[in-house]
């Protein structure tokens, strides 16, 4: 009977859709790609790497995945990036047929690891550019957005209520820290750079600010404890790393049950220059692609602020932020509800 009823809430896919679908999926190639996809969005050339066939003949498995429904593109400037489709049902089917492949089969095995290859390469251009810059950070960053107006912004947002804890995800220079020094008990900044983290460390001994820390780590795998704090932000993080909805969930996993989560980045824009030059990995931040991400990691969004570059709008970039707020409800003793319990596993 379980089974029966698990069936009937499965989205169903239509006869000839259905065999258009496995058409696609059943060639060696495109079945690569897929599992490819599954781990993260690519570009044309990301693949014809991985794979060794030529970008023409890469583009034609592409454009018959496309086809099929299985895969979405979207464009970031000048780089085209292709995705798993967001269709509840093409993602059951690409799921179902991706989990039940041999992880170790050879070929694989082998497009894994020059994926990895991939995205290390993507996140030492990443760390160089934060480790030459760590010194100047602040004053890169003040040539795009007016610091002051984001920092007003984001008071607003959070608000004077003190709370207990705050973890800055990705904390550069410290400089939130400092922001919501008196807000906050205790305070945690994370960062990948040690030279990065060398500065916000002596910002903050000039600040007098005692009760922050700043720790070496990932921000997809933060080294904080879960479900602990009461405000996590991520401050112009997301357009430099691979998988920003995974840093995402990551973050949502620390928060406590009702604690919020800032966002801070820059709307889509079309400056080729700051990927060239400055190791973005995206332009910017949809509102829509962001929707999805907030709620795949079962947060809501409660408020949004926008500030317009000044000045020439060509040149500028302009900066939104998202405040949103863990979906699960603590009652007075301090429990969770098991219905409103996140996984946190």
């Amino acid at each position: 009977m379980f089974q029966e009823e698990r069936m009937l809430t499965r989205p169903a896919i239509e006869l000839y859709q259905m065999v258009d679908t496995l058409k696609a999926a059943a060639e060696t190639s495109r079945l690569r790609i897929l599992v490819l996809l599954s781990q993260g969005d690519l570009t044309v050339t990301d693949l014809t790497e991985i794979l060794s066939q030529s970008q023409p003949r890469v583009s034609r498995h592409l454009k018959l995945l496309l086809e099929a429904q299985l895969i979405v593109r979207y464009q970031e400037g000048s780089w085209a990036y292709f995705r798993l489709s967001d269709s509840d049902a093409a993602r059951e089917f690409v799921d179902g047929v991706v989990t039940r492949l041999d992880r170790a089969d050879p070929v694989i095995d082998r497009d894994l690891e020059r994926l990895a290859s991939i995205k290390r390469r993507r996140e030492e251009r990443a760390a160089e550019y934060f480790s030459r810059n760590a010194a100047s950070w602040d004053q890169i960053r003040s040539l795009h957005v007016s610091d002051k107006a984001v920092e007003d912004g984001l008071k607003k947002l959070v608000g004077k209520r003190p709370f207990q804890s705050m973890v800055d995800l990705g904390t550069g220079t410290g400089r939130l820290l400092e922001v919501f020094a008196p807000l906050y008990q205790r305070g945690v900044g994370i960062d990948l750079s040690r030279e990065m983290l060398a500065v916000a460390r002596a910002n903050l001994e000039r600040a007098g600010i005692a009760h922050a820390q700043v720790r070496l780590g990932d921000i997809a795998a933060p080294p904080v404890e879960r479900d602990a704090h009461d405000l996590v932000t991520i401050h112009q993080v997301l357009h430099f790393i691979d998988r920003p909805g995974v840093a995402i969930r990551e973050a949502a996993r620390l928060l406590r049950p009702g604690g919020r989560l800032v966002i801070v980045d820059f709307a889509p824009h079309g400056h080729e220059f700051l990927r060239e030059e400055h190791a973005h990995m995206r332009l910017g931040l949809a509102d829509g692609q962001v929707a999805e991400w907030l709620d795949e990691a079962e947060l809501d969004l409660t408020d949004t602020m926008e500030f317009a570059p000044r000045g020439d709008a060509e040149r500028g970039l302009t900066v939104k932020l998202w405040l949103v707020r863990d979906r699960r409800i603590q009652i007075a003793d301090g429990t969770v509800p098991a219905a409103a319990q996140k996984e946190t596993a």
